[in-house]
């Protein structure tokens, strides 16, 4: 995913950290020099030095063309409107803001933002449910998203098509509930054979997903 991150301090640089790791694309709006020379020679990411405010700046980081932003500058009132930018002017999707204080989310969240958070964990998590929903598509959290349930299409060019399961080696914090093919539900053995085309339920931990998705090849 293509994401505009307003706010390159520390949280920014780990957020744009974090999400390079898991195969997303960040650029970074910052006002001060120095932050953006460390992002920009760190994670050699694209950096803008301007007003994450401001339609100029948003529209030179790719803001039209972003699938999120997300705001984690130190003052929530640019955060905010950031995020209101970024809906009302370039149409993005999904619009995350930081709360420093957490008694602002609600009034966040009231004046347009999708999700207002305090951490930066949490934020990270999120992002990795943004995925192509043709492939994967999440249905529910279970202990305060720790860990959720998600229906996934295996795509056409996946390997191990006519594989068993037994033979492939899945992410430990991952089970496969149940496999749907051509209006056929199956419950899941070692032998079961697995093809491309299938639609599988699967319980994973959230901290997980990232390796779910590369393990059956739905990485964007």
């Amino acid at each position: 995913m293509k994401i505009v991150i307003v706010g390159g301090g520390t949280v920014g640089y780990y957020l744009a950290k974090a999400l390079l790791e898991h195969s997303h694309e960040p650029t970074v709006i910052e006002s001060r020099k120095e932050a953006c020379a460390r992002l920009a020679n760190d994670l050699d990411i694209p950096v803008i030095l301007g007003d994450g405010t401001t339609i100029e700046s948003l529209q030179e980081a790719g803001a039209d063309k972003a699938d999120a932003l997300i705001a984690v500058s130190g003052r929530d009132e640019i955060n905010l409107i950031a995020c209101q930018l970024g809906r009302l002017e370039f149409h993005i999707r999904r619009t995350i803001a930081k709360a420093n204080n957490p008694k602002n989310a609600d009034v966040m969240r009231t004046l347009g933002v999708d999700i207002a958070v305090s951490s930066i964990d949490a934020i990270t998590r999120l992002m990795e449910r943004e995925v192509d929903m043709s492939t994967i598509k999440h249905l529910i959290s279970l202990n305060q998203g720790e860990a959720s349930i998600f229906e996934i299409v295996l795509p056409n060019d996946f390997k191990y098509s006519g594989k068993k399961l037994s033979d492939i080696r899945f992410p430990e914090q991952m089970v496969i509930v149940s496999v749907e093919r051509s209006g056929e539900l199956l419950i899941p053995r070692g032998n079961t054979l697995i093809f491309s085309g299938d639609k599988m339920l699967i319980l994973a931990k959230d901290s997980a997903l990232h390796e779910v998705k590369e393990k059956l090849r739905l990485t964007n």
